[in-house]
């Protein structure tokens, strides 16, 4: 008989591949592609994490019904203002913590979900990385969505000092290691 949650688990991580293959030849030849065209044909792809479905975390929404504005520093020391709409919280490894939703004041779609972990600096890149999550609709106080680590990147900055990022604020900085999504960049 065969086990529907170890079936569950593998076909994601047969998705989690698909997509990261996908991202990998956008990396390697798209004209929009962060990396410098004289590195292209040396790169063979991102590092990531293994697949892990412990990383793909069930969290409750509280929704800011007046955002407040969050000043996020940049790596070319430029400031951007954000909407702090939501919060996110969740359990992993059995210990509680929240990260911050935010949005520009006249955008829609996305939700951008900067962070740091304990990850950041050692195995990961040392700003930090991103996430974005699309719900399907808009979000309620209480309604459960789920944070997946294992979709983490790292912001094109990582790979170009030509690209401007925001940097996770402290209250998005989680002190655990998520050993999930895109590792640090080795573009020697």
């Amino acid at each position: 008989m065969s086990d529907p949650t170890a079936e569950a688990d593998a076909s994601y991580a047969e998705q989690l591949r698909a997509n990261r293959e996908e991202k990998d030849a956008f990396f390697a030849d798209h004209p929009q592609s962060p990396i410098h065209p004289d590195h292209r044909d040396a790169f063979d792809g991102l590092a990531y994490f293994t697949p892990d479905p412990r990383y793909r975390v069930d969290a409750t929404v509280t929704v800011h019904d007046d955002p407040e504005p969050v000043e996020m520093e940049t790596t070319a020391s430029n400031p951007v203002r954000y909407l702090r709409i939501v919060t996110f919280a969740f359990t992993l490894d059995g210990d509680s913590y929240a990260l911050a939703g935010y949005r520009q004041a006249d955008e829609t779609g996305a939700i951008f979900v900067p962070f740091r972990d304990k990850t950041t600096g050692q195995q990961t890149y040392h700003h930090g990385r991103y996430m974005e999550l699309e719900p399907d609709e808009p979000l309620d106080d209480g309604d459960e969505v789920v944070v997946d680590f294992n979709l983490a990147y790292n912001p094109f900055c990582a790979y170009s000092e030509t690209f401007s990022c925001p940097l996770p604020p402290e209250e998005n900085w989680l002190e655990t290691v998520i050993p999930a999504g895109e590792q640090t960049p080795d573009l020697e």
